[in-house]
């Protein structure tokens, strides 16, 4: 009995995590990089993030029970598309892109440290100006990942 419930506690992990796993490109050096790609998709999250704070305002005076809904939708969803920016930079950009080895190291890490900061306040705060700050952020990195012909 005490191995099956010890197996099954392995298996319910490993389930549990597999998405973090999966999500997570790349950690083996497989060579496909898109590192543009990657600015662009945090370019989007960062356009839900915007559009959420908006509509965040529009329902926030609302008192009906689907505008209380939707109010809740948006901040989650807020919170998600600022989630996947943060996990963007820490999975893929910190662990693959950024190395101590470039002669610019301390200002990429500082430059990407600060989209992370900046994803943690929208989180935390719906208003325009932490919006801005984000936007501003991730825009810094582009430089660093310019589009590539393939």
């Amino acid at each position: 009995m005490l191995r099956k419930t010890i197996t099954g506690i392995a298996v319910l992990t490993f389930l549990i995590l597999l998405p973090a796993l999966a999500s997570a490109h790349c950690q083996v050096p497989c060579g496909i990089y898109d590192d543009h790609a990657r600015v662009k998709l945090m370019l989007e999250d960062v356009a839900t993030v915007e559009k959420a704070v908006n509509m965040l305002e529009k329902l926030a005076a609302k008192t009906d029970v689907q505008s209380k809904q939707q109010f809740t939708r948006w901040v989650m969803n807020k919170e998600q598309h600022a989630q996947n920016i943060i996990s963007t930079i820490s999975d893929y950009f910190l662990t693959q892109r950024v190395k101590a080895s470039q002669k610019d190291y301390v200002e990429r890490l500082k430059r990407h440290h600060a989209v992370i900061v900046n994803a943690m306040k929208a989180k935390q705060k719906a208003d325009m100006a932490t919006v801005k700050k984000l936007k501003a952020s991730v825009k810094a990195l582009a430089e660093y990942y310019p589009e590539h012909e393939h």
